[in-house]
């Protein structure tokens, strides 16, 4: 049986066992027989105030109901997979661009054909290629909100007490662990690394060495031998005490970094992180820490490496009862002024033109979040494959991912036996 497969087994597993505490299902008029839809979405305080007041303003706007669901990452992808295979998914659903690939097939649709309720919704703010990214045999399946890409992020409090600048090489990151465990003791690090962020850098960093994609067209476009590499400049960065290992990590108990007392704190005084989510990061710091952009880190190879990737996108159940409202309200979450302006950048800089003008003429990017975005415009060449972010490989129960890079760390594994299952693990995806 492949990882699909039991994912799906996995999934459906986990739904009966939700079930009985799902909150109160879409597609239901309240006593009230307004018309009544459910949006869901995931994020952190700043993003989930943001996003409420602007639905609280549609609803008072267009006398509807809007049932709301969020929460924190953790768990919340399989919760909502269980919800749509169980076609029990939201109405409007805040989706990462790989839900599409994952969930969609020529026989069964879960996602609204967007192309339909294209009077509504203001598609031509977009750029083609950002509309193809969501798109699934010819149909328009997601709005894209926007595009981001992992940079890295210090801590320029902890910088300035270890007596040495924000490093923009490789070579100088290194050089900074060794100082930070001279200056300021073995338990601070530059950089802050978890499973699947390390992952992500190996990517970064071969296709910075090498020039190619990861995966194209369902193949993966490294060997075991490069990918050996890869692994290799991972555990340096363990051995030069640039980031704390798998087993210091697991022993700190935050079930995220911005929940990591040593993050917050400033011991761990670098993160690489997409773009759209730093603002929870930087918010969870306390007062004396102050937490700047490194952008790409040079020296890593010829290439910029590196890809990009629609961060988030909204889809509409194929079961919905209104599907013009909740295109309506997308819409007005996206590209009009009173909701663009509530939204703000919570979820990174729009792909929407009229939605990026607005909050441009309202000052509502600050100066880190434009630079980010500008340095991902101009030197992020590569797009991350839909299949790169399968649950299977990516997920902290599990997934391959996770258990090479954790295996790597605690020494089960030599990195010829971590590559190889990397690579097993991979090609079972993409068959």
């Amino acid at each position: 049986m492949n990882r699909k497969k039991i994912l799906i087994l996995n999934i459906i597993s986990v739904f009966l066992v939700l079930s009985g505490c799902q909150s109160d299902s879409n597609n239901t008029d309240s006593d009230s027989k307004k018309p009544s839809v459910t949006i869901s979405w995931w994020g952190g305080e700043s993003r989930n105030d943001a996003t409420i007041a602007a639905v609280k303003q549609f609803e008072q706007l267009n006398d509807v109901e809007i049932n709301i669901e969020y929460g924190a990452w953790s768990g919340w992808e399989t919760r909502m997979a269980a919800r749509i295979y169980s076609d029990s998914m939201s109405d409007v659903m805040q989706i990462n661009q790989n839900w599409i690939t994952m969930y969609e097939s020529s026989d069964r649709q879960r996602f609204y054909d967007l192309g339909e309720l294209s009077d509504i919704i203001d598609f031509s703010q977009y750029s083609e290629e950002s509309i193809e990214r969501c798109s699934y045999e010819g149909e328009i399946k997601a709005v894209p909100v926007s595009l981001t890409s992992k940079l890295f992020y210090f801590n320029e409090n902890t910088f300035r007490k270890a007596g040495i600048d924000v490093p923009e090489t490789l070579d100088e990151l290194y050089a900074a662990g060794e100082t930070f465990r001279d200056v300021l003791g073995d338990d601070y690090y530059p950089l802050s690394l978890g499973e699947y962020d390390r992952m992500i850098l190996m990517v970064y960093y071969l296709e910075s060495v090498y020039g190619r994609e990861w995966i194209t067209n369902k193949k993966l476009n490294y060997s075991k031998d490069e990918i050996i590499q890869g692994l290799k400049f991972i555990s340096s960065l363990e051995d030069r005490h640039v980031i704390p290992d798998v087993k210091k990590l697991s022993g700190d108990g935050a079930l995220s970094l911005d929940k990591n007392v040593n993050w917050i704190t400033g011991k761990y005084a670098g993160i690489f992180e997409w773009d759209s989510t730093i603002s929870k990061f930087i918010d969870s710091v306390d007062e004396q820490q102050h937490i700047c952009l490194g952008g790409y880190l040079n020296g890593m190879g010829s290439y910029d490496g590196g890809f990009s990737k629609i961060s988030l996108a909204f889809a509409i159940s194929e079961n919905t009862k209104y599907p013009e409202l909740c295109a309506r309200l997308i819409n007005f979450l996206l590209n009009e002024e009173e909701g663009v302006k509530l939204m703000g950048v919570q979820r990174g800089v729009p792909l929407s033109s009229k939605a990026r003008q607005i909050c441009t003429d309202n000052n509502l990017i600050d100066e880190m979040t434009m630079d980010a975005n500008t340095q991902i415009m101009e030197r992020t060449k590569f797009i991350v494959d839909p299949y790169f972010e399968y649950t299977c490989l990516k997920s902290e129960n599990g997934g391959v991912y996770f258990d090479v890079m954790s295996g790597l760390s605690y020494g089960d594994y030599t990195v010829s036996e971590a590559a190889e299952k990397l690579i097993k693990g991979i090609d079972e995806v993409l068959q």
